[in-house]
């Protein structure tokens, strides 16, 4: 093997999260408002879909999204459980961690927040930005 092969193939094998034999990670990221549309419905959907097929799926809460895992917080008549489908992909092994940052700003108190969900920093989701796969905000 040439000097170059070799230190390329080094390099490759130096990458955290590359070429592993392992299921991709998927790391979702949900900003929007929850009860504003379809948009937190259909990626609590798409993380299921991936659980399913065997991917690691992670999920972070933050801005407008914290309303989604905040007690108490589905409008009456809402077409969706949106937390129940939370607690449904946690109890399948999906970790949510909740921005605390955010959490606060909008006043939501720790006691509120939905159980399984992990009150985090910004230094926790950029650690999942670093070792995920792939990235998707909604």
């Amino acid at each position: 093997m040439s000097f170059l092969a070799s230190a390329v193939n080094g390099i490759h094998r130096a990458l955290p999260g590359k070429h592993k034999s392992s299921p991709h990670s998927v790391l979702i990221i949900l900003s929007h408002a929850p009860y504003d549309g379809d948009t937190t419905w259909n990626a609590i959907r798409l993380a299921a879909t991936l659980t399913e097929q065997g991917q690691r799926v992670h999920i972070f809460v933050m801005n407008d999204a914290t309303d989604v895992v905040r007690v108490g917080a589905a409008p009456a008549g809402s077409e969706f459980d949106l937390q129940a489908m939370l607690r449904g992909l946690m109890a399948r092994g999906v970790r949510i961690k909740i921005c605390t940052t955010c959490v606060n700003r909008c006043g939501v108190a720790r006691g509120e927040i939905i159980g399984g969900g992990v009150l985090a920093t910004m230094a926790d989701l950029a650690m999942w930005v670093a070792d995920d796969d792939r990235i998707l905000v909604f």
